[in-house]
């Protein structure tokens, strides 16, 4: 507690022998992304060991090589739940579009893999989930003990992005207004039958996480690599 804070501003997601472990500190604008398997206590008790583990870890491969393929840095796994780090000018383009991607796996590849590889696989198939995506200032430290330590970011985006993949609204993607507001028309619009649309949908009421009210767009599209 009574150590003086070494921060320095960082260009670039930082590893974890970059941050100093005693009162290291880098300083990050930011984008992050959580990736997390929906009801997968539900899959863990209702299913055999084995077959819950594949399917969750099919889940966490995807969502790993995926936000890794569009410029994602990941520094956390919890279970079956994946966090990215984004810097630079595309950060939030390259969130949300890997968020998109991780939609498509899930549709197109592990549900259809579930399937044909079970057969009772009709029952379970249907597995759902959630990414969440917020951008901001945030501070990643390094905390834990010596051989036993790992970075920790704290700041807003960190946490609302945590908790934007619990929200269950029926949208597989969810992203503050923060993001949305950077996005390009190529992530906001797609054209059906020759008209464009819109790929988002405006909560009707803002979200309340950690005292502070927040407007969120919620997205079920998807977009393959």
């Amino acid at each position: 507690m009574a150590a003086t804070w070494n921060i320095t501003n960082g260009t670039v997601v930082p590893e974890t022998e970059d941050v100093v472990m005693k009162n290291g500190g880098r300083l990050v604008d930011a984008t992050y992304a959580y990736a997390d398997l929906a009801d997968s206590s539900t899959i863990a008790q209702s299913l055999k060991r084995e077959t819950a583990a594949k399917i969750i870890r099919a889940f966490v491969n995807s969502s790993t090589r995926i936000l890794r393929h569009f410029g994602g840095e990941i520094r956390s796994f919890d279970g079956d739940r994946v966090m990215a780090i984004y810097m630079g000018d595309d950060k939030n383009w390259s969130a949300v579009r890997a968020a998109l991607a991780i939609n498509w796996a899930v549709e197109e590849v592990i549900r259809p893999a579930i399937r044909s590889n079970w057969s009772d696989g009709e029952d379970f198939y249907n597995i759902s989930h959630r990414v969440g995506v917020d951008t901001g200032e945030s501070l990643i430290v390094r905390g834990g003990a010596r051989n036993n330590n790992d970075l920790i970011s704290v700041g807003g985006a960190p946490n609302i992005a945590a908790k934007l993949s619990d929200l269950k609204n029926g949208y597989s993607t969810y992203i503050t207004d923060r993001v949305f507001d950077e996005l390009p028309d190529d992530l906001v619009y797609y054209e059906s039958t020759g008209v464009r649309r819109s790929s988002w949908s405006k909560l009707y009421s803002q979200v309340r996480i950690g005292g502070t009210y927040n407007t969120v767009y919620g997205s079920n599209t998807y977009w393959g690599i």
